[in-house]
């Protein structure tokens, strides 16, 4: 194994605290939402982070696997947004994930296709296998 790439982050203060990270594009404070007890100030929660995070990896992944299929997308209207769920249920609290891909200019079969594939490749599927429910939905233009 070869490592290629490694952040650090620190976050102080739990949940309300604050977190940076060592080369400081993420120096910002953190907030807990309302519906968790918190007072829903302007700070981020790390479901918010974590989405991002995911939603990134897995558009990066959806290109990835588009290119090495000879599939031409539109990177820059590629999107996919992550819905992040802080659950509970009589064991305790859990994660789990909608990902939502636009992937425009493709059909239903080759979007599909590319979302499976993506989900296979993308380190945080990976990393969140077997671990969480992941839910994958591919958007359409409702003229397609």
């Amino acid at each position: 194994m070869k490592t290629l790439y490694e952040a650090t982050t620190v976050a102080t203060g739990g949940r309300k605290g604050h977190v940076v990270s060592e080369d400081s594009p993420i120096d910002f404070n953190l907030s807990v939402p309302e519906s968790m007890g918190g007072d829903g100030g302007a700070g981020a929660n790390p479901e918010q982070l974590f989405g991002a995070a995911y939603a990134a990896c897995f558009g990066g992944a959806l290109q990835a696997v588009a290119k090495s299929e000879g599939i031409d997308i539109d990177e820059e209207a590629l999107s996919v947004t992550a819905i992040i769920g802080f659950c509970k249920d009589k064991e305790g609290f859990f994660l789990e994930a909608t990902l939502d891909s636009y992937i425009p200019g493709v059909d239903l079969k080759t979007g599909e296709d590319l979302i499976e594939k993506a989900h296979e490749m993308c380190p945080f599927s990976k990393a969140t296998r077997d671990n969480i429910t992941v839910t994958l939905n591919l958007l359409i233009d409702e003229d397609e």
